[in-house]
């Protein structure tokens, strides 16, 4: 079977959130439908691996917040690359509380749902959610797809998505004169700049510094 396929199927990239007790968590999600539009359901896919599924599962409801193209890529390491367990991904976030649940600013808007079913996979929950309330933060957003994600921002799947695929391991880079590119080994972020990267270089997705970063050849 060449997975590859799945890659050419549409995607989002959102925010899915809830709260862990008193305190918001979230995780990054490509895996989202409307099921109806009346009454308006959605079904939202999360790993089992993920915090954030059982914070749902506890709390009987969500949000997801839809990115923009220009949405701070940064949010994609926090809430990608990051255990809601570990970390407390809204520190530093713009957000608001929306019946009772979390929703991210600076994104196009969002989406809030209450549990009504789900569903258990090998791999991953699909929650049913009926929906409570919406919202369009700014209309002439263009909501990113993850082609976007993937092709612009130069970002990979975290592990737990149901879009993720092993990367090849990049292979250092010969001597030759070839361009050479730096892949960063946390999240895939590729940088195409100077050579040798720079020391003080952050990735943009997720924050590591230029020695989470490997020269390979392209």
């Amino acid at each position: 079977m060449d997975a590859n396929i799945f890659r050419d199927m549409s995607y989002g990239v959102y925010i899915v959130s809830t709260m862990d007790g008193e305190r918001p968590t979230g995780c990054i999600a490509n895996s989202i439908m409307q099921i109806t539009s009346d009454p308006a359901t959605v079904a939202i896919s999360i790993n089992h691996d993920n915090y954030t599924n059982g914070c749902i599962d506890a709390n009987g409801n969500f949000t997801f917040s839809i990115l923009a193209e220009d949405s701070d890529s940064g949010l994609i390491g926090k809430f990608g690359f990051c255990s809601g367990k570990d970390v407390d991904k809204f520190t530093d976030v713009n957000y608001e509380i929306v019946q009772g649940v979390p929703v991210v600013k600076s994104t196009c808007g969002y989406v809030v749902c209450e549990v009504i079913n789900k569903m258990e996979t090998a791999s991953h929950t699909v929650f049913l959610g009926k929906v409570l309330d919406a919202q369009v933060y700014d209309p002439s957003s263009q909501a990113m797809t993850y082609a976007y994600y993937h092709n612009v921002i130069k970002g990979k799947s975290p592990k737990n998505a149901p879009t993720y695929l092993p990367e090849e391991k990049p292979q250092p880079a010969k001597e030759s004169g070839s361009k050479v590119k730096y892949v960063c080994q946390v999240c895939g972020y590729v940088y195409e700049g100077e050579d040798p990267i720079p020391e003080e270089f952050k990735c943009p997705v997720c924050g590591m510094g230029s020695d989470r970063f490997t020269r390979v050849e392209e």
